[in-house]
């Protein structure tokens, strides 16, 4: 592009719709830049700050604020700043549901423009999107444009930068509305409307030769036939034939290397047992982005939109939802200026109100949901938007018929294809969704767990119990909802349930046995009232907001806080070096007697509160149960969601809390009373969780040894038929030749069954010998910053690019980023990284993976569930051996498990997992580096078999790593 270029605006009614002002697109070296007479500059980093506050003060256009100003070494929430025009706030007003890279390239490529990866366009790029967006808004009519301006309009009125641009192309609306002009998604949200209650499915069994040619029509008749894939479809397909024994489910166990294609393989089997018998299957990911490839490949078996939408469901926890009256209340806030947060808060709840009026579920993660709008709000608040505390009040919300959640739930009963999580797929087991007890007569009998590498750690996360700090006052919050010294919403149990709990008028006409029995049940719905005073003025003895800074100052206030207190200063005593940056944990053993004593006076007020909400939930059962006949269905959804709640923490939370505390006043005396030893079979320890050596939670917790017990208790014994699959689900050890399927059974828990499960394993089609290299590098320290930085440095210059840096610890990332971003800058090579770059996770991968020399650092998460297959992926570089972190629970499931081969075992699946993100395609080429001098030879199993392993110096690695990667 030479600088003689112009900027040609659009024009509408003589108005100029491009706002006249730079375009900037800043990179680590400085920025490019296009000002509104068509002149191209480039700005070195040193001289942009005084750039923005000179020239650029009447405002910028840029793409992705956060990540431009931290490019710029500018804060980006500063009042006076230049007004920024982000050209991704356009695109999501524009495309509220679609998804673009967050880049000028990005966003041009999302619209159909042509790109143009020079860094000298991107400034054209960032003009040309805004013409073509700006161009599109004129074009709308009829109701579109007209709930568009409505939006528009607020937001122009408070403060938005693209106001004037927006109502010029769209014009003002017709309708001019209150308060709440266009922000209003509560009244515009589809009611939805019950439908008889679904029957149970059918028996009937899916063959294998059915299941094989249910494969090969989701495959097409274009289509190479792969024999793994099929041999995975065939053998899974007994998780679909009917059981023979109560308790005994037809489990399949199967590990299926990279590259099969177990995706389409389990949803062939999956999808025609749907069909045949009228039944739903879940299918359940770990991670968000295979919950996401997995909704993609429905496609293929539901390629019409409507069809696909009525026969499939993606279901997430409540607190991925929108909720319509947190959000009503968040937009009631911001109008009076109640966010804090200057005009962005208000800008954000537009682009919510544009989303929600064309999402496709209202999740507000892992979904349709524009990734760039949280940064307009201050860090956390979007959590607001959701039901995160367990604040819901059902059928008494004046929205419930429009709830999100609630049409969620409900397509779920009726889909055939349900694609869950582990994580709520067990909560709602283990609060018996899945069965008859909830009314649900048709529940589901068939489960595929994918990613089941992790279903140790998804079980443990869901049956694990925490008594802290933080639980406890969101406990308080959610009896008492928001408190005077509170800057949040919430509304208390007290709101939730207290019209809820009365009784009906009765007939003129009853008889004396009807007026026996209302007289009884107002008797019990009167103590229910009065258990919901008491636990009300109980609720205050939990941590209130503040209780941190209270126990730093020896200010803690009720037994809650005061327990706290004790708690951190016998963390603080048993911990070797309180320095590091990491958590603190001491066991429990030996406490101190005013540690017990504490602890006792927060048991016995536990157990207060506890009586106290059984009185409330007996009350609304008893209304349940002696108003059956007349209630209708709104005041009964109502009565069995706030009952829910309320026993979900009568019967699981403080228990678990009460039993923590029991456990640490005094063991031995429980086993004299004859009662259970609650650490039985778990490990229990105070921890304090820090961030950066800043202490943000304090608590008891309690993990189970084995937490794969109890999903096989909850979740496979009551189901008929589990599919498990995974890449990496057996271990191959020097000493074992064979793979090791009792990793796979304790990993799963598949071994707490009584009828063994089936083993599949189907090899990886590629040729690793030819496509893959391995290299532990012998001379470098591991310990040292320079060096290891240098490494990574060398090793991704050798590639150029296309390589994914792992770490296993945060300040490590940071300081191999900071040392190496200008020597790849310098060679033309973009550097990514998660905990430094303002982008979400998927985000980075997406944009690593539309770029062929870019570099990308990571963590744990970019080691498990990454697909980037083809070029982007070449080169993947380990810091160091990935052993487990030595913590209390980890030394107790060591001790459990069998010693150094439990350890060694963890360290090669996570090993084996992240060498599989490397060869994706026939095609790929990669090597895999660890800079770890010390790795055993007994992992390197955890590679494939005919892959070639080599020990060298970095200087030979980065030879061989260029020589590899450049073949023909």
């Amino acid at each position: 592009m030479s600088q003689s270029d112009s900027i040609d605006p659009p024009t509408k009614g003589g108005q100029v719709l491009l706002p006249p002002v730079p375009a900037l697109v800043a990179g680590p070296r400085g920025a490019h830049i296009l000002d509104d007479t068509g002149s191209l500059e480039f700005i070195p980093r040193e001289d942009l700050p005084n750039y923005v506050r000179d020239e650029g003060a009447r405002g910028l256009l840029i793409c992705h604020t956060l990540q431009t100003m931290r490019r710029l070494h500018l804060d980006p929430r500063e009042p006076d700043r230049a007004p920024l025009y982000d050209i991704i706030e356009l695109f999501s007003f524009t495309y509220p549901t679609r998804f673009c890279l967050p880049t000028p390239d990005g966003v041009a490529a999302a619209l159909g423009l042509k790109v143009d990866l020079d860094p000298e366009s991107a400034p054209l790029l960032l003009v040309d999107a805004a013409t073509d967006l700006l161009a599109t808004l004129s074009s709308w009519t009829g109701d579109k444009q007209e709930q568009a301006s409505r939006v528009a309009k607020t937001m122009m009125d408070g403060g938005w930068h693209w106001g004037q641009s927006v109502m010029a192309a769209l014009g003002l609306p017709k309708r001019r509305g209150g308060l709440h002009q266009g922000y209003d998604i509560w009244n515009q949200v589809p009611e939805w409307e019950d439908r008889a209650p679904p029957l149970p499915p059918a028996d009937n069994a899916v063959t294998r030769e059915a299941a094989v040619e249910q494969l090969r029509g989701l495959l097409g008749p274009n289509a190479e036939e792969r024999g793994e894939q099929i041999e995975f479809t065939s053998r899974g397909a007994y998780a679909f034939t009917p059981r023979q024994i109560e308790d005994m489910p037809n489990m399949v166990l199967a590990e299926a290397g990279t590259g099969t294609g177990k995706t389409l393989g389990y949803v062939a089997p999956a999808s025609l047992w749907a069909e045949m018998n009228d039944g739903t299957v879940w299918l359940s990911t770990y991670t968000k982005n295979l919950q996401r490839q997995l909704d993609e490949e429905l496609i293929k078996l539901y390629p019409d939109d409507k069809m696909r939408t009525e026969k499939t469901v993606i279901r997430k926890g409540r607190e991925n939802y929108m909720c319509l009256l947190n959000y009503q209340d968040a937009v009631g806030g911001a109008m009076q200026g109640g966010l804090g947060a200057g005009f962005t808060s208000l800008i954000g709840l537009g682009l919510v109100a544009r989303w929600a009026s064309e999402s496709r579920d209202g999740a507000m993660v892992g979904s349709d949901f524009p990734p760039h709008v949280p940064h307009l709000f201050p860090p956390g608040s979007t959590s607001n938007l959701t039901d995160r505390r367990g604040e819901c009040i059902h059928s008494a919300c004046p929205h419930h018929r429009r709830c999100f959640i609630e049409i969620a739930n409900r397509k779920s009963k009726y889909a055939r294809l349900v694609v869950a999580n582990h994580a709520l797929v067990m909560l709602r087991a283990a609060q018996g969704h899945f069965g008859v007890s909830h009314g649900n007569m048709a529940p589901p009998t068939r489960f595929v767990l994918d990613e089941g590498h992790h279903l140790f750690d998804a079980a443990d996360s869901a049956f694990s119990a925490h008594l802290t700090g933080i639980e406890m006052s969101m406990m308080r919050r959610w009896v008492r909802g928001r408190e005077k010294s509170s800057k949040r919403r919430g509304r208390g149990l007290s709101e939730r349930v207290l019209e809820l709990l009365v009784t009906s008028d009765l007939p003129e006409d009853a008889d004396d046995q009807a007026k026996a029995a209302h007289e009884q049940l107002a008797i019990i719905i009167g103590e229910a009232r009065d258990g919901l005073m008491e636990t009300q003025s109980l609720a205050n003895g939990l941590p209130s907001e503040g209780w941190l800074p209270r126990i730093g100052e020896d200010r803690a206030n009720g037994p809650g806080e005061v327990f706290l207190a004790r708690l951190y200063a016998h963390v603080k005593a048993r911990t070797a070096d309180i320095r590091h940056g990491h958590d603190l944990e001491a066991t429990i053993n030996d406490p101190a007697e005013e540690l017990i004593e504490t602890a006792k006076a927060l048991a016995i007020h536990l157990h207060q509160l506890e009586n106290a909400m059984n009185k409330v939930a007996h009350g609304l059962a008893a209304r349940l149960d002696g108003e059956a006949d007349t209630l209708d269905t709104m005041l009964r959804n109502g009565l069995e969601g706030s009952l829910q709640g309320i026993e979900q923490r009568c019967k699981m939370t403080l228990p678990a809390w009460r039993a923590m505390l029991m456990h640490l006043i005094d063991t031995k005396k429980m086993q004299a009373e004859d009662l259970p030893d609650p650490s039985l079979g778990t490990i229990d320890w105070a921890g304090v969780e820090r961030n950066d050596r800043r202490v943000f939670d304090i608590g008891l917790h309690r993990h189970a040894i084995d937490p794969t017990r109890s999903l096989a208790e909850i979740l496979y014994k009551p189901a008929h038929g589990v599919l498990i699959a995974s890449a990496t689900l057996s271990d191959h050890t020097i000493e074992d030749e064979a793979d090791d399927w009792q990793v796979a059974e304790v990993r799963t828990g598949a071994r707490h069954l009584i009828h063994p499960a089936e083993h599949l394993s189907v090899p990886s089609p590629f040729d690793y010998g030819k496509q893959a290299r391995v290299y532990i590098v012998t001379d470098v320290d591991k310990n040292s910053p320079d060096q290891m930085a240098a490494a990574y440095r060398e090793l991704f210059l050798a590639a150029n690019g296309g390589a994914l840096g792992l770490f296993t610890a945060i300040a490590r990332l940071r300081e191999v980023h900071k040392r190496i971003e200008d020597p790849l800058t310098n060679a033309g090579l973009e550097l990514l990284a998660q905990h430094v770059d303002a982008l979400d996770n998927s985000a980075l991968i997406d944009m690593f993976r539309a770029r062929e020399h870019a570099c990308l650092l990571g963590t744990d998460a970019m080691r498990d569930g990454v697909d980037v297959p083809g070029n982007a992926l070449r080169l993947i570089v380990f810091d160091r051996v990935p052993w487990p972190r030595p913590s209390l629970l980890h030394k107790g499931r060591r001790n459990h498990f069998g010693g150094r081969s439990y350890e060694e075992m963890l360290t090669r699946l996570k090993l084996k997992q992240a060498f599989g993100r490397l060869i994706r395609r026939q095609d790929d080429h990669g090597c895999f580096v660890m800079l770890d001098r010390s790795t055993p030879s007994r992992l390197l199993t955890a590679f494939p078999e005919n892959v070639i392993v080599e020990r060298v110096g970095l200087a030979e690695a980065v030879s061989g790593v260029r020589s590899f990667l450049t073949l023909d």
